[in-house]
Parts: C-alpha cells; structure tokens; sequence
C-alpha cells in the first residue's frame, strides 16, 4: 500500500513538473512573440504612414493583431495547465482550443477590415489620386517578410516540441504576416514601377492569406473540441502495444479522442475467460502502463477485461 502511494505521489510530481514546463516554454516563446510584434507594427506603421503605402499600414495592422493574439494564447495556456479540480474532473485543456477559435476570430475579423478598405480603393477606380509608396514603404516589407518567417520558424519548433495547439496556432499567424508582407512587397514594389493600384490590391491578397489561415486555425481546433478520434497510425499502434503485453489474447474495442492537446483512450482487451479475477486485473494493469510509458500524450485510459470463449 505505501508503494502504491509513494508511485502515486512520484507521478502526480512528474506531471505538475511536465505542466510548469510546458507553460514556462509556451510563456517564453510568448513573450518573445509580444516583443518583437509590438517593435516590428510600429516600424511598419511608420513606414507605410511616411511612404504612403496603404499596404504596409494594412500590414501593420495585421502585426498588430498579433500582439493581442499572443495574449489570448498565452491566457488559453494558463488556464489550461490548471489542475483538475472537483468541477473540471478532466482537466481544462479545451480552454486552450478556446483561445485558438478566439485567435482564429479576430485573425478572420483584421482580415476582412483590411479586404474591405482595400476593394473601396479599387472599385473608386481614381487611380490617379493614389499616392506613390516610397522606398522606405519597400524596405520594411522585406524586414517584415525576414523576421515573420523567423518568428513562424521559431514558434512553430516550440509548438511541437510540447504539443500545443494555441502556439502552433499562433506560429501560423506569423507565417500568415510573412505571406502578406510578400504581398504588401509586389504592391509596393508595383506601384512605384507606375501602376499605383497594385498597392490596394496587394491588401486584398493579404485578406485572403489572412482568411485562410484564420480557417485553418478555427478547424483545428473545433476538431479538438468535438472529441475527434485519433488518426489510423496512432491507434494502430496503441492496438499493437495492448497485444504486445503477457496474457493478451486480442482487441476487441479501441475507441480514443483527442482531448485539447490530450488522448483519451478506451480499449477492451481480451484474456483467458478461466483466468482468476486478480490475474486478468494485472493484466489489464499491465496494458495500461505499456500505453502511458510508450505514448506520453495519453492523460487517461480506461481498460475493460472479456473472457475469451474457448
């Protein structure tokens, strides 16, 4: 009995260790995030303010969306590396998907602000009024386009690193930056070679890039509120590790969902139907810490023993 306690105990350690670091990680590469947004959307304002390039004042906008962005992710992943409490048995991971679809609402919501005053430009057809962007307008697409990637490159490595789907989302808001700064870089780039309505039109293009990537964003993470089942390859292994295990005669259920960044599993396993009751227990016990040690996403399973018919 005082081992059972004292396995407990090291484990309940080892996961508050794995939450403080998942969380010091994802507040780091945060805060990195805030930083380097809050700098390069005042760079971009007044250089698009100064060159009088709509698109670059358009793609300021869309830095700056990013910083309150970064905030909701970094209050998704608080919350979320909470402890289960008796009102919450299962955790809070969804809290972190519901910082996604916030995330992913606002990124959709910027997108279309810019997408409509950049159609207002073209469909006024008075070309001829709209101010040529300057080179400093052309300068700062191209620091924007070389520290987003940057940015995307390295949040997205942290992303993975601890499974989180908020960071991962808010890595692609980074890439989505880098794509309309691109965008943002031909308009400019256009319009100061003599064909000025190529600036609102590079707008346009950044709506769309921001649009898909705002729905790419929201999907993911519905999916992960809806208790999506776990792709083929990862339940065919957790099948295969449940057969691997002393005493298992077959698999006759596996059901797993994806639980925020958490797999829930359900198996029934199938053993010697003479078998002694506290026999086929370990059995089952057996299955059970095969699967956590060999798939550390997994929070929870559940493990049902049937007797074989002869």
């Amino acid at each position: 009995m005082e081992s059972a306690e004292t396995n407990q105990s090291i484990e309940n350690i080892a996961a508050m260790q794995n939450v403080q670091d998942y969380e010091k990680i994802a507040l780091r590469v945060s805060r990195t995030s805030i930083v380097s947004n809050i700098v390069l959307t005042i760079f971009k304002l007044l250089a698009g303010v100064i060159a009088h390039s709509g698109a670059m004042v358009s793609d300021a906008i869309h830095s700056a969306s990013d910083v309150f962005s970064t905030i909701i992710v970094i209050i998704g992943i608080r919350i979320s590396g909470k402890a289960s409490d008796k009102d919450h048995p299962y955790g809070h991971e969804r809290m972190e998907c519901v910082a996604s679809i916030v995330l992913a609402t606002i990124l959709a919501g910027t997108g279309l602000g810019i997408g409509y005053a950049a159609v207002n430009k073209i469909v006024g057809g008075n070309y001829a009024n709209l101010a040529v962007p300057g080179i400093l307008a052309l300068i700062a697409a191209v620091v924007s386009i070389l520290v987003k990637e940057g940015m995307y490159q390295y949040t997205r490595i942290y992303a993975k690193k601890i499974d989180s789907g908020a960071l991962m989302a808010d890595a692609w808001h980074h890439r989505s930056d880098a794509l309309s700064s691109i965008g943002a870089l031909i308009g400019i780039a256009g319009a100061r070679i003599g064909f000025p309505f190529l600036d609102p039109v590079a707008s346009v293009v950044i709506c769309v890039f921001i649009e898909k990537a705002a729905y790419d964003i929201f999907r993911d993470a519905v999916d992960k509120m809806v208790d999506k089942a776990c792709d083929d390859e990862v339940e065919s292994m957790l099948r295969e590790r449940a057969l691997a295990q002393d005493g298992v005669l077959g698999v006759d259920l596996l059901h797993t969902r994806v639980f925020g960044n958490k797999i829930y599993v359900d198996i029934e396993i199938r053993v010697d139907g003479d078998m002694k009751l506290r026999e086929a227990h370990g059995i089952a016990e057996c299955v059970h810490d095969a699967i956590e040690r060999a798939f550390p996403k997994v929070k929870h399973i559940m493990v049902h023993v049937n007797p074989a018919d002869r």
